[in-house]
């Protein structure tokens, strides 16, 4: 039995940024940790995604590990976020960089629209916005985002972040003062190049690296 990453690149659910992909995996195995890149549907609607995510995970699980974590970027941060806190129990844990969040918010609209349709009812994006979503059954969540990130706003961040205090879920959130969006790995970024090593202890206090 082992532990499980999956990785989900961002792209505002319509196609797979490739350095958030398999990069990032690469960096978790050099951690001693299992990890896959999982290209979940795109150019599709709710709840497709959710519906595919779940799949993968059950399908390491099936694999033989006995815990699976989810790391995603941008949308595939929503997508990350929305699998784990919809159902408790989902995931184990959960790294999330300059996510989208809230689909209440003006922002992000592409990936509102590709997930949702144009004209999405309140209701409907009440519901797949995650920090709407957390309650005290969610896992462990660490998070990053830079401050002057003008395709994603920290606001999604802050959201989540104040939702996972009010619930009580243990989690660590970074924000970085400077960094455009979609720094992936980040390295050469400055100050965001930090969310790695951070990260990496991160996981180790949560006792996925011994």
């Amino acid at each position: 039995m082992t532990d499980h990453l999956i990785v989900l690149p961002g792209g505002g659910y319509h196609r797979h940024a490739p350095h958030e992909g398999e990069p990032v995996a690469a960096w978790l195995r050099g951690l001693g940790l299992a990890a896959s890149v999982f290209a979940y549907p795109v150019k599709t609607r709710h709840p497709a995604v959710l519906e595919a995510v779940r799949g993968e995970i059950r399908r390491v699980r099936d694999a033989g590990a006995s815990r699976v974590g989810l790391v995603g970027f941008s949308a595939g941060g929503h997508a990350a976020a929305h699998a784990a806190l919809a159902e408790p129990g989902t995931a184990d844990l959960v790294v999330l960089g300059y996510p989208v969040v809230s689909m209440l918010l003006d922002t992000h609209k592409g990936s509102r629209d590709n997930l949702l349709g144009p004209a999405p009812t309140p209701a409907e994006r009440a519901a797949t916005s995650a920090d709407l979503l957390v309650d005290a059954s969610a896992p462990p969540f660490f998070v990053w985002h830079t401050a002057d990130d003008a395709v994603v706003p920290v606001q999604h961040s802050y959201l989540l972040g104040m939702a996972l205090a009010a619930a009580g879920v243990r989690h660590e959130l970074h924000v970085f003062p400077h960094g455009k969006h979609g720094l992936g790995l980040a390295e050469g970024s400055g100050a965001p190049a930090r969310w790695t090593s951070s990260c990496e202890e991160w996981l180790r206090g949560e006792g996925w690296i011994a």
